[in-house]
């Protein structure tokens, strides 16, 4: 067996399992579950008709790269949001079957397994693929704590040089998960230029950047922060985006990555024998999906309603703020997170996900403890009833 799979760790909805095992929910109370980011929101229904009006294509092979079709609507669609030309969609689109599976391939793709342990950077509170591709990858990951005194900032400059002679790959996530925070250009300037001197690969994630609170100010992507920055071509850097969040279709399993064409190269090398094409019917969807704006206007517009009812709310007994973007709060709690979660199950069965299971210890700290990650992902009604029995239980605290 590999060997580096004894360095996984369980991921956090197994660890809140056994967190809430014997624990009984208040009786009384229907669940609210607030700790999955599984959107909740209908599918528009024009994407399940272009599902349905193409299962035909279940007779073929798909190929790994995609349909000219796919990727020239990716493409065109990159080129509008991000403000910047728009990509070969030949060489630097390549459809995948949702940013988890493709995060986690990449790694598998960019690390060199030669002499020395290859480091991979990842922040820290993060999403757990980073660190599981990172290990099965054969590298060592590097915790970056993003902090509240530095505004959750990544700090690159609290890395020492020793580290980053070894680094080979940089996972950022902007909008963050779990604090929402966005990058901003300066910091995307630092990473380059680590980057450049280094010459490791910067895998940007992406997958939240389509929900935000203000239409005129869409998120800084990666994609523009190196146009902006005269990187036309993107060198070193591979944006992963994903249709899940922006069209309410998890399960449709469907998104893209994006940039330096002579990674991506490699990267589709990988992808032909790894087996991941997408289904010609989720295709077809896809395409209808990234066509369309209208039905993500209306989706930013629900999540906006819910934060700026709930986070008054909740922000009474607990330190929390609207994000820069996403659907999560990110909340300081009062006593320790998995002791809150545990008993605002017991009491108000409300689901919610202790922030120290998102974190690693590092420096000292974890930099989740004493906060829960609260998605605001179900409805509206049951967000507000969510937040009015938080409210009710820190009172009894």
């Amino acid at each position: 067996m590999n060997p580096d799979l004894a360095r996984l760790q369980p991921y956090p909805f197994e660890k809140l399992r056994h967190l809430f095992a014997g624990v009984p929910p208040a009786p009384t109370l229907g669940e609210i579950k607030l700790s999955i980011g599984e959107p909740q929101h209908p599918t528009p229904p024009f994407i399940q008709r272009a599902l349905a009006d193409n299962l035909a294509g279940l007779a073929n092979y798909p190929t790994t790269q995609g349909s000219d079709a796919l990727r020239q609507a990716i493409a065109a669609w990159i080129g509008c949001r991000y403000e910047v030309p728009t990509p070969d969609f030949v060489t630097q689109v390549v459809p995948v079957n949702g940013s988890r599976e493709a995060l986690f391939a990449f790694a598998q793709t960019v690390i060199d397994r030669g002499p020395g342990r290859a480091r991979v950077v990842c922040p820290n509170p993060f999403y757990q693929i980073y660190e599981g591709a990172a290990l099965l990858a054969g590298a060592e990951p590097v915790f970056l704590n993003t902090l509240p005194h530095d505004d959750f900032e990544m700090d690159w400059s609290t890395l020492p040089e020793a580290t980053w002679r070894n680094v080979q790959l940089v996972y950022v996530c902007s909008p963050a998960n779990p604090t929402g925070k966005v990058m901003d250009l300066e910091s995307w300037k630092t990473l380059f230029e680590l980057s450049d001197r280094h010459g490791f690969v910067i895998a940007s994630d992406e997958c939240y950047s389509e929900i935000y609170f203000d239409e005129a100010k869409p998120p800084l992507g990666g994609l523009t922060a190196a146009a902006k920055l005269g990187r036309s071509d993107y060198r070193n850097l591979v944006t992963f985006s994903s249709l899940s969040k922006r069209s309410n279709v998890p399960g449709l399993r469907s998104g893209f990555v994006a940039g330096d064409a002579a990674i991506l190269k490699k990267f589709l090398l990988y992808r032909t024998y790894h087996g991941s094409a997408m289904n010609p019917a989720v295709q077809a969807a896809s395409i209808a999906a990234w066509k369309d704006e209208a039905h993500v206007r209306d989706n930013r517009r629900m999540y906006a309603e819910k934060f700026h009812e709930v986070t008054p709310l909740i922000a009474h007994h607990l330190d929390c703020r609207i994000p820069d973007a996403g659907f999560y709060l990110w909340a300081r709690t009062p006593i320790a997170d998995t002791d809150f979660a545990r008993e605002l199950l017991r009491q108000k069965n409300v689901v919610v996900l202790p922030g120290s299971y998102l974190a690693r210890e590092a420096g000292g700290v974890n930099p989740g403890a004493n906060f829960i990650r609260i998605a605001l992902v179900a409805s509206h009604e049951e967000c507000l009833d969510a937040a009015r029995r938080i409210n009710d239980f820190c009172l009894s605290l």
